[in-house]
């Protein structure tokens, strides 16, 4: 009479088993290529905004990035592993020596599946993130970008934006502020010098403060070089921080406006299109904007065309253009009056639903 009393606790503990093993099975294989599963702190990849349907984006992700990166580097180059040297006959004696070569043989093994690109756990809903190996993400982005504008073929179904990132640290304003000393200098440090303007997304994140970090990190810019200014229509380079949970994902990019804010929806749909009018130009400047590229491109300093006439209507919908008062810095030096500049043009620009 005890042993049917004692058996049916087992079958659900099993059952309870069988599920955690599952879960396990499941997050392993999703990481069974090495490297970090989830994004953290020291990555460097690309943050790509999808339409409802990640496993397609990072489909459409992986195709579009093999593409571009073997053209601009060459096809992915994988280590052999039977060209390892073979240690001496008296290392096969040896058990000590023996183990160190089989945890030799799989730390290679392991490098040998890191791939150029490897999608890992974002930390948000429609939110992909690839992290890449040997790539400059914002050089290769940039590419992509370019040239679907030049071709306006479209390329993707479900990928919205394509964001490089070419560094991440802890989200918190004094790691933020500490990094990001660091990591802007190649940009804006004397003798280095340029217009921009900050925008700013956070997901899962309710810690930190908006207006807080762009004036922190418009107050950097302005101290690495006093001739940095603010351009909220047209800057040469744009800072995007990128808050998701506890990391911050920072990086510098060019033609962010041009590009409609890289986004390969927008920005493969041709200007002239009667069936798409461009809410602010006259057809004069419209055909102007293909030679605001060259320019841009041969000198950033060159970038003071109205390029900031790119409307942006797809992934923003709340968003307001900034009044045109408030968008250029016009006098040097003061630092409390550039983050104020910043300030008044991010409540516009970074109130985005991607």
């Amino acid at each position: 009479m005890e042993e049917p009393v004692q058996q049916p606790p087992q079958p659900s503990g099993g059952k309870r088993k069988g599920k955690a093993q599952y879960v396990q099975a499941k997050r392993a294989r999703r990481c069974d290529a090495g490297g970090p599963r989830q994004l953290e702190p020291g990555l460097q990849g690309i943050l790509i905004t999808c339409n409802m349907n990640e496993r397609k984006c990072v489909e459409e992700a992986y195709s579009l990035l093999n593409e571009y990166g073997d053209d601009m580097y060459g096809p992915e180059k994988f280590t052999d592993k039977d060209q390892q040297p073979s240690g001496s006959e008296g290392e096969d004696d040896d058990v000590e020596a023996a183990l160190k070569k089989e945890v030799g043989d799989i730390k290679a093994s392991t490098e040998m599946r890191l791939r150029r690109f490897q999608s890992v756990e974002s930390g948000a809903n429609n939110v992909v993130f690839i992290r890449t190996l040997g790539i400059e993400p914002e050089k290769l982005v940039h590419h992509i970008l370019q040239d679907m504008y030049k071709t306006k073929k479209k390329k993707t179904r479900v990928i919205l934006r394509m964001l490089p990132i070419s560094g991440t640290c802890k989200a918190f304003l004094e790691d933020m502020k500490k990094y990001a000393e660091t990591f802007l200098e190649p940009w804006f440090k004397a003798p280095n010098k340029g217009t921009f303007q900050i925008v700013y997304k956070s997901r899962n994140n309710s810690h930190m403060n908006r207006e807080e970090v762009i004036k922190e990190l418009a107050g950097i810019v302005g101290s690495l070089n006093s001739e940095n200014k603010v351009d909220l229509t047209n800057p040469q380079y744009t800072v995007v921080v990128e808050i998701i949970k506890a990391v911050c994902c920072l990086s510098v990019v060019k033609d962010y406006m041009l590009f409609r804010k890289y986004n390969l929806q927008e920005v493969v749909k041709s200007a002239k299109d009667p069936s798409q009018p461009h809410p602010k130009l006259g057809n004069g400047k419209e055909v102007k904007l293909e030679s605001d590229v060259k320019l841009n491109q041969n000198d950033p300093s060159e970038g003071k065309n109205n390029q900031q006439v790119v409307p942006e209507n797809n992934e923003e919908p709340g968003q307001t253009k900034p009044k045109p008062e408030s968008q250029v810095v016009n006098e040097e030096g003061a630092k409390p009056e550039l983050a104020d500049q910043v300030m008044e043009g991010s409540k516009s620009n970074e109130n985005d639903h991607s």
